[in-house]
């Protein structure tokens, strides 16, 4: 059985009804995420019309376990989005949409919840996930060690062209 967020919904009866769908979603099951994501979300989307067109304000909260790029340890990032999303049944209804909504492909006016919290993910999460502030990577070693290191590598360097001007001048 498919989990309620994973339903296509008809957005236009949603949209004329006003309706509010809450969700959670764990991030593992969304498709078309990074692989090896972790974490969940869970959230609101609250539907109505806009200038003609379905639209909803979509409330998106949770953690997101990721692996950092430098170190390859995991790296949990807090969600915390809300967006305005203009559902729109074809690329050429982009031009109807207002300035202050996102618009979103609803083909044959149908979406899920899945879809619109995968497409607000792939806006919000990082391309390249990197510890910052004050969460340590594992990658980079204090500064006085990391010196050191440098200095060993360059010792250990191997130059086999280093004599070769001599040899030459024979």
């Amino acid at each position: 059985m498919s989990e309620p967020w994973s339903r296509p919904l008809d957005v236009d009866r949603l949209a004329d009804g006003g309706a509010e769908v809450d969700f959670a979603v764990a991030l593992s099951e969304l498709p078309a995420l990074p692989a090896g994501i972790g974490g969940s979300v869970a959230g609101r989307a609250r539907f109505g019309r806009a200038q003609g067109l379905a639209v909803a304000e979509l409330t998106v909260r949770g953690a997101a376990t990721l692996e950092c790029q430098r170190c390859m340890q995991p790296l949990t990032l807090a969600v915390d989005s809300v967006v305005k999303v203009a559902l729109i049944a074809s690329e050429s209804d982009v031009v109807r949409v207002p300035a202050e909504f996102e618009p979103v492909l609803a083909p044959g006016g149908r979406t899920s919840i899945g879809e619109l919290v995968r497409e607000e993910l792939l806006l919000t999460l990082p391309i390249v996930p990197l510890h910052e502030g004050s969460e340590p990577c594992a990658a980079a070693p204090p500064a006085p060690q990391a010196a050191k290191a440098e200095a060993e590598r360059a010792a250990q360097t191997h130059k086999p062209f280093a004599r070769l001007g001599e040899l030459m001048k024979r």
